[in-house]
């Protein structure tokens, strides 16, 4: 063991706690031998004093006559005073009566004497002791209580406890490091080395090093000790080997990492490109009319999205317009929100498609809105209109398995008179604000949504738009939208935003964002968001 190691065993709180009970566990033993041997011992000694003082007082009474009277009986007693054992007495009658005192008077009074047998009295600090004869002892019928100096039995218990003492002092000693050095090379020096076995090896765990030499790896012991040590290294062992099943599994794990995050970055090319690719389907540019203003607001919840908006000069000078909103999200809405726009664009500028007749005379019928209106309805936008019946008829029969289908609100304008005809195919209804705020019409539902059924009836409305009017259209993304606390933003919340005055299109759309942007917060969109605006201002 190096002198650092010699260092750390002497002073380890292990081996001090160790050599401390041992040192008291011997100190309790040896005191608790030396209490009654101490005991036996001022035992023993008073019973010389009192054999002593015995002896002395039958000589006494061998030399008195048995006549002898009380006095001459006194005299000869008093003669044991000698200042050194007997330093007082007091004689009395059989019946009690004292005769005569001589020195220190005895403690040990005549009433607590036992007249059958010898009564002892040690004083409370052990330097007198009192002794009570009984008249068998005297051979005479009196009784004799005789105080002596025990001082000298308390020295020579007090050399007796020290030489005890000392005895077991050194026993103590020599038991307590007869144990401590067999200690060091049994207990402490392999708990020691155990100790910075432990610290090897949290040290080359943590750091990733290979396994260190151990001081216990060549250690065998068959006791408590040695199983600890067999555990360590077994609990080394499987760490060891979870870790380099960890590594592996990590670098397994690394490598789906980069492989996923490949096929990820493609996959984001790809839905880049699709976003890229239905940005383009939507106007580049807004169609703008002499006397009209025209403005939009799209922002998907993923790359690719569902809603779409459309505006298209028709043949002989009426506008088409869409606002649409496709079932479901994502890449699969996105293709058939192409298809519906692709659909709109071209039956509503043409009448078959693959052999489909145009035959909606019985399926699209229509009327004024309001009363001062014109009631009959422009073959023109008729016309166009059937576009909305001859899409929902090539879905339901083409695709009516993927159950695709579209909320859609396609309408045309006259942009000379004003004249608003129009399909609201399941849409949310579109607003006609008046110029000093507040809804003049609503454009509510006149069929069901497109692509469900083949043989379904729409039905054509129509309205007007007067100068200052703006027309608004949106998707449900709008009053769906989600606050932090899952609250929506509702239809009562845009409507309040419909009842102040706006002077242009592109005011209102700002407005509606930013109060979505406000009540949506670091929410997650769910549903995609579109805005359509057209304004009337000559």
């Amino acid at each position: 063991m190096s002198p650092k190691d010699n260092l750390a065993f002497s002073i380890s709180r292990l081996t001090r706690r160790i050599v401390f009970w041992v040192f008291i566990s011997v100190i309790l033993i040896e005191t608790l031998i030396f209490i009654p041997s101490y005991n036996q011992k001022e035992k023993e000694l008073l019973e010389q004093m009192k054999d002593i003082s015995a002896a002395r007082v039958a000589f006494a009474m061998r030399i008195v006559a048995p006549d002898a009277s009380h006095d001459e009986l006194f005299g000869h007693i008093e003669q044991l005073h000698d200042g050194q054992i007997v330093v007082g007495g007091s004689l009395y009658t059989s019946d009690g009566q004292k005769i005569g005192s001589f020195g220190e008077m005895p403690e040990l009074s005549i009433a607590k004497v036992n007249p059958a047998s010898m009564t002892f009295l040690l004083n409370q600090d052990g330097s007198r002791y009192d002794i009570a004869c009984s008249p068998v002892q005297l051979q005479r019928d009196y009784r004799l209580i005789l105080r002596h100096d025990s001082s000298s039995v308390q020295q020579e218990l007090i050399s007796y406890f020290l030489r005890i003492a000392g005895l077991v002092l050194i026993i103590s000693l020599v038991v307590t490091v007869g144990t401590w050095l067999p200690l060091r090379w049994i207990v402490v020096n392999p708990v020691l080395n155990l100790r910075n076995d432990l610290i090897r090896a949290g040290e080359a765990l943590s750091q990733d090093q290979q396994t260190p030499e151990f001081y216990s790896a060549n250690i065998q012991r068959h006791d408590e000790l040695g199983e600890v040590i067999g555990a360590f290294r077994q609990m080394y062992r499987r760490i060891s080997d979870a870790i380099e099943k960890r590594k592996k599994a990590e670098e397994a794990l690394q490598q789906s990492f980069q492989q996923v995050e490949a096929y990820s970055k493609v996959l984001n090319d790809e839905l880049e490109k699709g976003r890229q690719i239905q940005i383009n389907f939507l106007p580049n540019q807004l169609l703008q009319l002499p006397g009209w203003e025209t403005a939009a607001y799209f922002k998907p919840a993923r790359q690719v999205a569902g809603d779409f908006y459309d505006i298209f000069q028709l043949p002989d000078g009426p506008v088409g317009f869409v606002v649409a909103d496709v079932c479901d999200k994502g890449v699969g809405a996105a293709l058939f929100m192409a298809l519906f726009r692709s659909l709109i664009r071209i039956f509503s500028g043409q009448t078959t498609l693959n052999g489909l007749p145009l035959t909606c005379t019985d399926t699209i019928t229509g009327g004024a809105e309001h009363e001062n209106e014109d009631p009959a309805l422009d073959p023109a936008h008729i016309k166009a209109l059937q576009a909305v019946q001859l899409t929902n008829k090539y879905i339901a029969l083409n695709h009516g398995e993927l159950t695709m289908f579209a909320t859609l609100f396609f309408g045309i304008l006259d942009p000379k008179s004003g004249r608003l005809s129009y399909i609201n195919g399941g849409h949310e209804p579109l607003y006609i604000l008046n110029p000093g705020g507040g809804v003049k019409a609503r454009l509510a539902v006149t069929g069901p949504s497109v692509g469900v059924e083949a043989q379904l009836n729409f039905n054509v409305q129509q309205t007007h738009m007067d100068k200052g009017d703006i027309l608004l259209g949106y998707t449900d993304g709008v009053i769906e939208a989600s606050a932090p606390d899952g609250s929506f933003f509702s239809a009562d919340r845009l409507g309040s935003i419909l009842d102040a005055p706006c002077s242009s299109a592109s005011e209102l759309l700002d407005r509606i964002a930013d109060r979505l942007q406000e009540h949506s917060g670091e929410a997650e969109q769910f549903d995609d968001i579109t805005l359509l605006a057209i304004r009337r201002f000559s």
